[in-house]
């Protein structure tokens, strides 16, 4: 007689291969029933996704315009979105900078437009129709990170208007060599002829920046954060034009971090708002108004915020001691000569801060 020891040593126990089965079936079945939960969520996320985007679109579309224009050269047309109740939109610089005849196409209408504004230094422009409109609710770029899912809508092309759907790449200071004037957000969105002035948008429909470049065959692109669009919008309010302002302080590398911050002071310019101050060469700069600064290209993103006649405060870093300075911000030597401006793509506004990264050479807020 078998007992059960004898089937528990044989390798060849049809008992051991029934229960090998059995188990193998088993194991197939587990793993098959608990992937249909993971594809099941995988298809409910990406469906709340899509519905979230189709929201975003439905919502904010309703300020986006097309706009057509003629320069010195040909016709042109892009993108804009109201950002006031009475008609004003943002659209990039190469759309609304140097063309004039503007027609907006605004609710199955058109409508002229003039010009309030171009700033060549962030890539935007404001446009105003006289007009009772939507507009869109800013939000802040700050809050987005690497990653983080974006929305753009614009019209390529002759095509309607479009939702575009991808995630923040990075956060530049410059491209090919040159800097920008003020950080820009670079995004897997891939853009078409057209868009150039389309409206950013988070999640919650609020607008985070302007497209104003594509990047590698279109395939990418760039974007001005709204933050620097509405310095100038507030220049603008305030004093019926932009006002870039500096102080006149040339920063480079430290050869450590003190309090979190690389950015030393080397040279107190003759002449310059900071003259006097009592800043001086050495000095650590901690932070310059509102912005902190940890590296040296950080006084790039610092200097673009400072406003012509406004007192600055300029905290640094002596010794153990910490000091502020008030400075009366002048007005940005590159305002007058126009020589910046945030559109790489373009060959012939390929132009931004000429500066580089080398140790030996300084940056000047």
């Amino acid at each position: 007689m078998s007992r059960l020891s004898d089937f528990s040593r044989s390798p060849e126990s049809p008992f051991r291969f029934q229960f090998g089965s059995i188990f193998s079936l088993g194991l197939a079945l587990s793993l098959c029933f608990a992937t249909i939960p993971l594809v099941y969520a995988q298809e409910q996320s990406a469906t709340a996704v899509s519905h979230q985007v189709k929201d975003i679109f439905e919502h904010a579309a309703k300020a986006v315009v097309k706009i057509h224009g003629v320069d010195e050269h040909c016709e042109i047309s892009g993108t804009g979105f109201f950002i006031d109740p009475t008609g004003t939109l943002y659209t990039a610089y190469t759309v609304g900078g140097e063309a004039g005849n503007f027609t907006i196409e605004f609710n199955g209408k058109k409508y002229p437009a003039r010009q309030l504004l171009t700033d060549i230094r962030s890539g935007t422009a404001l446009l105003k129709i006289d007009a009772v409109t939507p507009a869109m609710t800013i939000g802040k770029s700050e809050e987005l990170e690497v990653a983080t899912p974006v929305v753009a809508i614009g019209y390529p092309l002759d095509l309607p208007e479009t939702p575009n759907f991808g995630m923040v790449a990075g956060f530049d200071h410059k491209y090919l060599g040159r800097y920008f004037s003020t950080t820009h957000l670079r995004l897997n969105l891939p853009t078409q002829r057209g868009e150039a002035g389309a409206p950013l948008l988070n999640m919650k429909g609020e607008v985070v920046g302007i497209v104003v470049s594509s990047l590698e065959n279109n395939s990418a692109c760039y974007a001005v954060p709204i933050e620097a669009a509405e310095k100038i919008r507030g220049d603008f309010v305030r004093f019926g034009e932009a006002r870039h302002g500096w102080i006149g302080i040339n920063v480079s590398e430290a050869p450590k971090a003190v309090e979190g911050s690389r950015a030393e002071m080397t040279q107190i310019m003759e002449g310059t708002p900071a003259a006097g101050s009592g800043i001086k060469p050495g000095d650590i700069l901690l932070q310059v108004g509102r912005k902190r600064v940890t590296e040296p290209e950080d006084v790039l993103d610092a200097s673009f915020f400072i406003t012509a006649g406004d007192i600055v405060p300029i905290t640094v870093l002596r010794g153990n001691q910490k000091l502020t300075f008030d400075v009366r911000a002048g007005l940005h030597p590159a305002s007058q000569r126009g020589v910046l401006i945030a559109s790489p793509a373009s060959p012939t506004m390929n132009q931004a801060i000429p500066l580089k990264l080398d140790s030996e050479v300084e940056r000047t807020p």
